[in-house]
């Protein structure tokens, strides 16, 4: 069975940067697909950014411009760089994996939290 583990998660002020990172233990090109979901107190868990396994990337608007994800695939390890950070990107932060067309697991999530 594939694990998540995610790290990077902390506060910072408003317009900081952090940087996230998922690392899957086993060969991220071997999964569908990996994104990152994020869900805010009292809010629906939303998609912040997908990438494919050939490397197609998709944003949500909210964050487009701001969050840039990557990969090392040596390292099996996405990365999301969150730049101009707002306080309104304050949830918990979730890594996903598609396995396969019906199968996907989740990450223990990591808190991001912006002070205005």
């Amino acid at each position: 069975q594939v694990q998540l583990v995610e790290s990077g998660g902390g506060l910072v002020q408003a317009g900081g940067s952090l940087r996230l990172s998922c690392a899957a233990s086993r060969n991220i090109f071997t999964l569908n697909a990996m994104g990152w979901y994020r869900q805010a107190p009292g809010k629906q868990r939303e998609l912040v950014a997908a990438i494919t396994r050939l490397n197609s990337k998709s944003y949500a608007d909210s964050v487009e411009g701001r969050f840039t994800l990557s990969r090392d695939i040596g390292k099996n390890t996405v990365y999301l760089q969150m730049n101009s950070l707002k306080p309104e990107d304050t949830a918990v932060y979730f890594c996903k994996a598609d396995l396969s067309t019906w199968e996907s697991i989740w990450g223990q999530g990591t808190q991001v939290t912006v002070s205005s």
